[in-house]
């Protein structure tokens, strides 16, 4: 950490590595930060979701390839998007979507249990601008209607669907959408920014809290799971697609899984490296500092694979 110089100025730094469960931790800047601290983690949010739909239908029994209408009855009337969309499509953001429906349309549907549905409606019926399958795109619709999936098929809400599924069972007592004690506050540059609300139905693309010592645990718990974490880093995209991508995850030259994460005063990226028990993770109070991030856990995994993974980190589309 001491040698990426773009970290130096950063209020609140915290990383962390795990290899076959043995963890290191750090933390540095002028705000006093733990590996408990917690963060906004903005896009990693969608590992989670991910993983919760795919483990749930995994134990339902329903296939990946299934149509996302099937399984979403109530939106037929207004669904506009190709019949074929399978929900693997939607996790592995190669639907295809017409990506119009933004941020501020989906804040403005509220905050009550069917707002999110309605989002993954709109999203919907916005339909198709390319035949689901044709190339990857990066659209945080695809995890309204991922949301709304794991809800529907939950029979409850998206949070306690999530609660349920991922955070509780995986003992990640420091994750959740609901502004933890103490949280770490955001920077823009020297200036400390206000509380930062999120919008109820971007939540599944997005809206989690975290810190370093759960999304260890995290990424140790899914590496256990080798048949979940064996559908999620199997590539959906196309060799000319503008990277190569699973379920939630960029999938790197090694086999590599990584991400990164931004809102407002804060940066989030994650790597694991599956064949090698390896997971790390970087938080900060401070969105300008990704490419420091991303080259601090190139460096850190890089001893393991040979491979220079920091642009790719930073190039990620979140």
């Amino acid at each position: 950490m001491d040698e990426q110089a773009g970290l130096r100025d950063v209020p609140a730094v915290v990383a962390g590595s795990s290899v076959a469960g043995v963890r290191t931790t750090a933390a540095r800047g002028s705000v006093a930060v733990t590996a408990d601290s917690c963060f906004r983690i903005a896009s990693l949010t969608k590992i989670f979701t991910c993983a919760g739909l795919v483990r749930t239908l995994r134990d339902k029994g329903v296939p990946l390839d299934t149509p996302a209408v099937e399984l979403l009855p109530g939106l037929a009337p207004d669904w506009r998007a190709d019949a074929r969309l399978t929900v693997e499509q939607i996790l592995g953001q190669v639907s295809g979507l017409r990506a119009s429906v933004d941020a501020a349309t989906v804040a403005a549907l509220g905050s009550g249990d069917g707002a999110l549905l309605e989002a993954a409606r709109l999203v919907v019926r916005a339909g198709n601008e390319r035949e689901p399958g044709e190339r990857w795109s990066y659209y945080n619709g695809n995890y309204f209607l991922a949301g709304s999936l794991l809800a529907v098929l939950s029979g409850t809400t998206y949070e306690s669907a999530l609660e349920e599924n991922i955070l509780v069972p995986w003992g990640l007592s420091r994750t959740g959408f609901a502004t933890p004690a103490g949280p770490i506050t955001g920077w823009n540059g020297t200036a400390e920014l206000p509380p930062l609300g999120y919008p109820r139905t971007r939540r599944p693309s997005g809206g989690l809290w975290s810190s370093v010592s759960d999304l260890l645990t995290a990424g140790e718990v899914l590496l256990a799971d080798r048949a979940l974490v064996t559908e999620v880093r199997r590539a959906r995209t196309r060799p000319d697609d503008a990277m190569t991508y699973g379920l939630g995850w960029a999938l790197g030259p090694s086999g590599q899984m990584y991400l990164n994460g931004r809102l407002p005063g804060y940066r989030a990226a994650m790597v694991l490296v599956p064949d090698r028990d390896y997971v790390s993770v970087a938080l900060s109070g401070q969105e300008s500092a990704l490419s420091a991030l991303a080259r601090l856990l190139s460096a850190m995994q890089r001893p393991l694979t040979g491979d220079d993974i920091a642009e790719a980190i930073d190039d990620f589309a979140a």
